[in-house]
């Protein structure tokens, strides 16, 4: 049964770390919204921080099968709910590097330049780690960039066997820094500090992600209508080829019809762009956004490794999310390529290994665990026209070619005898394959020419001027930082953009509104 819905000021489709912080601003500058989410909430329940239900499981991952660069088929790293990815993230949120943002020469191909500076993003990246609640201290990072204001919170602080490795890495003329963490944890926050946080929603709503920030407040607006559980097929295009009418839902049974004035795709690397590909037309006849062929290509990730570093002495660490180091992420002496981040990872359980380890065994996961010390090793992907997102008979298709690797194998071997100096005899690795879709980015890549971008710098697609793009595939280059604040910073930005060029609506500097208030 086919129907049509009212006509809101703006239809966001996705609401995780782009659309979560937009939907938000947009509501609170006076617009009405139609947040069209494909998943539901996340239940708060006793199996958020049960390994098995949630590693292996999987209970809150739907079951999707796509298809690699071989045509093989493997179950993606995805979640359809309201918070999209934010809910399962390690609350690590952590601005780019300033060299981030200007085209970088790697040892394996160039790195481009964003279309604009670190500084035109400063300001919004301080916004965004207001609304998530950031913890950390960045004045202990001598490759953090200039900010103009501190963050809300001070560091969550080590618990004690991490706070020893610290002063080791010290000692070895390192420059560990407390990680910026999106956890609710000053007096009267909702966080316990427990081991069941990376990779696991909050069963008790601690965890600072685009739910609990931004989609709960947008509701209580009363400007934000929900629809949960609503698949988006294809946007419609007007007779005049370029002006996005309406979007086509199906939602509790039917297909509907919804018309706006502005139309922002916010449903992540990949789904944002498979959603465009869908709507091709005859005009579009590749997909929508993508006259000079751009949509789905420039498929990134990062390059990562874990390491588990075993010693003798056990670790009781539960919140081990607090430590990290960039000393490599410009390279170092003789070797001027970037390497990339070393971060610690959440505390890993036996669970996690067996998961994905079938045949080993549960008493030695248990005794490695109950003994490492666990880390991530961080390395920029480089983007290739050749990576891509395809659609292919109705099925998904990531084909993805790993670049970029001496950087990370290099950063991997100094990292790995770092860890045996400072006490750790034993150190296992593990590089995630690139199949790997968690830090997915890339595909609607923005930029200053329309023939080598789907988007301008505020994210508006060059071919159709009521359509924006707000997610992780507007990025031009993945970094090697964690990218969920840079995706919340910019969907501030363009939502402000927005609110100010299309309706007249303009953000004063003290966060109240001028110019015209829509009812």
């Amino acid at each position: 049964m086919r129907m049509s819905a009212p006509s809101p000021d703006v239809v966001v489709i996705g609401s995780g770390a782009g659309g979560g912080p937009l939907v938000r601003q947009l509501a609170e500058l006076g617009l009405n919204v139609l947040l069209l989410e494909r998943g539901s909430a996340v239940p708060r329940e006793a199996d958020n921080w049960n390994v098995g239900k949630v590693f292996k499981e999987r209970k809150y991952s739907p079951f999707e099968i796509w298809k690699d660069r071989a045509g093989k088929n493997f179950r993606p790293s995805s979640w359809y709910n309201i918070g999209g990815s934010t809910k399962f993230f390690g609350t690590v949120m952590m601005r780019l590097r300033a060299s981030d943002f200007e085209a970088v020469e790697h040892a394996e191909g160039l790195s481009p330049a964003w279309p604009f500076s670190y500084e035109e993003l400063e300001p919004y990246y301080g916004e965004a780690e207001h609304l998530f609640g950031i913890h950390g201290d960045p004045s202990l990072d001598p490759w953090e960039p200039p900010r103009s204001e501190q963050l809300p919170y001070s560091a969550v602080g080590s618990e004690p066997y991490v706070a020893r490795i610290e002063e080791r890495l010290r000692a070895k003329g390192l420059h560990p820094f407390p990680l910026p963490v999106a956890v609710d944890l000053h007096p009267g926050g909702k966080c316990v500090r427990c081991g069941t946080c990376d990779g696991f929603p909050c069963a008790v709503g601690g965890k600072n992600d685009a739910e609990t920030r931004c989609i709960e407040p947008a509701l209580e607006t009363g400007r934000v209508t929900l629809w949960a559980g609503a698949f988006v097929r294809r946007l419609l295009v007007a007779d005049d080829g370029r002006t996005i009418n309406a979007v086509e839902v199906e939602h509790q049974g039917n297909i509907k019809t919804v018309s706006a004035g502005i139309f922002v795709l916010s449903a992540g690397a990949v789904n944002s762009a498979l959603i465009l590909m869908r709507s091709a037309t005859g005009s579009f006849p590749d997909g929508l956004a993508n006259s000079t062929d751009i949509v789905g290509r420039h498929y990134m990730t990062h390059n990562l490794t874990t390491m588990m570093a075993v010693s003798t002495r056990e670790n009781p660490t539960k919140f081990q999310k607090t430590l990290a180091f960039n000393d490599f992420y410009d390279g170092e002496p003789g070797y001027p390529f970037p390497m990339g981040n070393v971060q610690t990872l959440g505390k890993l359980q036996s669970g996690m290994l067996v998961a994905g380890a079938k045949y080993l065994p549960q008493t030695i996961a248990r005794a490695l665990t109950k003994r490492s010390f666990d880390i991530l090793i961080m390395s920029e992907d480089l983007p290739k026209a050749e990576n891509r997102v395809m659609l292919r008979d109705g099925n998904v298709h990531i084909s993805v070619q790993p670049n970029n690797l001496k950087c990370h194998a290099r950063l991997n071997k100094r990292v790995k005898r770092i860890l045996h100096d400072i006490g750790f005899p034993l150190v296992l690795t593990k590089t995630l394959p690139v199949n790997f879709t968690a830090a997915q980015c890339g595909t609607v890549r923005m930029g200053l020419d329309p023939q080598h971008s789907a988007l301008d710098p505020y994210c508006r697609s060059w071919d159709h001027p009521n359509l924006f793009v707000v997610d992780a595939s507007f990025m031009p280059t993945s970094a090697a930082t964690n990218p969920s604040l840079t995706i919340a910073a910019q969907a501030l930005r363009v939502a402000q953009h927005i609110a100010r060029v299309e309706f007249g609506i303009e953000k004063a500097s003290h966060g109240r509104v001028r110019g015209r208030r829509l009812s």
